[in-house]
């Protein structure tokens, strides 16, 4: 598969809701910097799990990411986070 360079990234409106549906009271606010903060952590959190992954499966020889190489990473991956 050749390598492509398209950026990729969340929806800010997406983090916004996600982020307030954790807010326990209603007059929390979530300002624009917050959102595009976390939006960027949320970026490189899938692309750091997405290459994670790609080396499992590497050091399995297989040719194909399956869940189970996601799985297997996962627990580290949230630590380091």
């Amino acid at each position: 598969m050749a390598e492509r360079d398209v950026e990729v990234s969340f929806k800010k409106d997406t983090v916004s809701k996600l982020l307030s549906s954790f807010f326990k009271e209603d007059k929390t606010k979530l300002s624009g910097d917050a959102t595009l903060l976390m939006a960027e952590m949320l970026k490189v959190f899938v692309q750091e799990a997405a290459v994670r992954s790609q080396k499992q499966a590497e050091s399995e020889d297989c040719d194909q990411v399956e869940i189970e190489h996601f799985e297997k990473i996962l627990p580290q991956l949230l630590l380091d986070f």
